[in-house]
């Protein structure tokens, strides 16, 4: 029992992560904008620690990294894209940004399980970049240019330290 509890709770982790990121967009949806920003938060909390507790429990595996890839696509890439596009004015450029930030997000993502890094990611992590944009909301600002720059960031060659 203990062992099928050890081995599924990182990716209960994953999974409250993936609720937070559902819960968030029907808030959206229902107009509860800054509560939808603020269930992102959450979800940032339950993508640190899935990650983590495989380590710790030595029960990486790879259904795992999928399930986390797929729950930080809603969580950090769908979900704060519907939020900037609620509090946004409308414009060419806030509908590209609302359209490039989850799929350059998906897109980082999948060329993260294609070729896994050691110490360091290459482009922002869509969890940042999605952290940004939700902050936008709780912050009261919002900005076309920044959602841009943010979902180029996630597929460019930099480095960031893994932290």
């Amino acid at each position: 029992m203990f062992q099928l509890l050890s081995r599924s709770l990182p990716n209960l982790f994953t999974l409250g992560n993936l609720i937070c990121g559902v819960s968030a967009i029907t808030l959206n949806n229902e107009g509860f904008i800054r509560e939808a920003a603020l269930v992102i938060f959450l979800a940032a909390l339950f993508d640190f620690f899935d990650g983590r507790v495989a380590r710790k429990l030595k029960v990486n595996s790879e259904f795992g990294v999928e399930l986390d890839s797929l729950a930080d696509v809603v969580s950090f890439g769908v979900a704060p894209a519907l939020i900037f596009h609620t509090i946004t004015p409308h414009s060419i450029f806030a509908q590209l940004a609302f359209i490039l930030f989850p799929t350059l997000g998906a897109l980082r993502l999948a060329r993260f399980s294609a070729k896994p890094t050691v110490g360091h990611f290459i482009g922002i992590p869509i969890t940042l970049a999605g952290l940004i944009v939700a902050g936008m909301e709780v912050f009261l600002y919002t900005n076309t240019w920044i959602v841009l720059i943010l979902a180029i960031l996630m597929i460019s060659p930099i480095k960031v330290k893994k932290f």
